[in-house]
């Protein structure tokens, strides 16, 4: 059974830094792009960025370009997201994501974590 876990959301001020892990299970890790998505309040959800299947490839919103970077690790089968210079419109629930390729509704979803950016 597929699973992912993500953690390490919370509660940053502006300008601060959180690193979001995602632990994968149960199905072939390094066969599957990992995206994060995110859902603010009041808003649509929206792709943050996605890693290709042995990390070949990455892409990454617009909003978030140049302060967030999208990894992983097959020998761990983790996941991150490490998120630089916060400000309050990051703040959401963060999900990570797995399918076959990245793409706008994928099969497999974590529960998701909060991600708070206030002073």
């Amino acid at each position: 059974q597929a699973q992912l876990v993500e953690s390490g959301g919370g509660l940053v001020p502006p300008g601060g830094s959180l690193r979001l892990s995602c632990a994968a299970s149960g199905f072939p890790f390094d066969n599957y792009a990992i995206a994060w998505f995110r859902q603010a309040p009041g808003k649509e959800r929206e792709e943050v960025s996605c890693i290709t299947h042995r990390g070949g490839s990455t892409r990454y919103a617009d909003s978030v370009k140049g302060r967030f970077t999208i990894s992983r690790d097959s020998a761990t089968k983790m996941a991150y997201l490490q998120m630089n210079s916060l400000n309050p419109e990051d703040t959401g629930i963060y999900y990570c994501t797995a399918d076959h390729t990245c793409r706008e509704n994928p099969r497999y979803w974590g529960p998701g974590t909060l991600v708070t950016v206030s002073s």
